[in-house]
């Protein structure tokens, strides 16, 4: 059994953001990318997956739209543990034209299902997941929590209001992942950095595939203000009500 990651390539999250002269483009001079946290944490699963014995999963790839400045990121998941990375060489501009990209590559292959983060670190939109399983037509399995096998039949736990729900899905699914998937991420020790650099990173051109949102500019937000010391309780809910607007 072969499973799929969607990666992230996202500043990390003490990087302090900037923007160019005219605040149109992230200056991204100075910025450390990493993986996004949540896909990070399904990368984690599906190798934890692959390492069991029990388990069917035989092999996890991973892949991601991006130039080449997030290779880095796709060998640290080398190093993690997957056995092979995919870059398409695209700027991503919006979430329908990642998941365009990636919807043209994966029709094509015969992966079990694919894995999504609920979300990235930048825009946090959580749309990529959804909308590539429609392009797919995939069934879509959202808020998924855990995997287990029963034989070679994946079973798919989803947290919901009233507890937690097991689904066994027929045919391919996209599983769109939140914390708790994995504990903690696995962190790539001196032996997978090594075997990372001979593994495969193979670079697809893009298909067609136009984003339908234009980002016209950016604004930072506003400074926090200064610290003000309050005397007392009644000096608060004025403060609250005729400066803050909160009540």
């Amino acid at each position: 059994m072969r499973i799929l990651v969607c990666i992230s390539n996202v500043p990390d999250t003490t990087t302090k953001i900037r923007f160019n002269s005219d605040a149109t483009k992230l200056d991204d001079t100075g910025i450390q990318w990493v993986i996004n946290p949540w896909d990070e944490l399904a990368l984690t699963r599906a190798v934890e997956l692959k390492e069991d014995t029990t388990s069917p999963v035989k092999e996890v790839v991973v892949i991601s739209v991006g130039e080449p400045f997030i290779e880095p990121t796709l060998r640290k998941c080398l190093a993690i543990g997957a056995d092979k990375a995919v870059r398409i060489n695209a700027e991503p501009l919006d979430a329908y034209q990642t998941a365009g990209l990636l919807a043209d590559y994966i029709k094509d292959t015969d992966f079990a299902f694919v894995i999504c983060g609920i979300e990235s670190g930048d825009y946090n939109e959580a749309s990529v997941g959804g909308m590539l399983a429609e392009m797919l037509d995939y069934a879509s399995v959202s808020s998924v929590s855990a995997i287990q096998f029963d034989g070679d039949e994946p079973v798919f736990q989803r947290d919901v209001a009233n507890g937690k729900e097991q689904l066994k899905i027929d045919g391919k699914s996209v599983l769109i992942v939140q914390k708790g998937f994995a504990r903690v991420p696995k962190i790539p020790n001196m032996r997978g950095i090594m075997t990372a650099r001979s593994k495969p990173l193979d670079v697809i051109e893009p298909a067609d595939s136009v984003p339908l949102v234009e980002f016209v500019s950016y604004q930072s937000p506003p400074a926090k203000g200064s610290v003000k010391m309050l005397n007392d309780a009644r000096e608060l809910l004025d403060h609250l009500s005729n400066e803050a607007k909160l009540i």
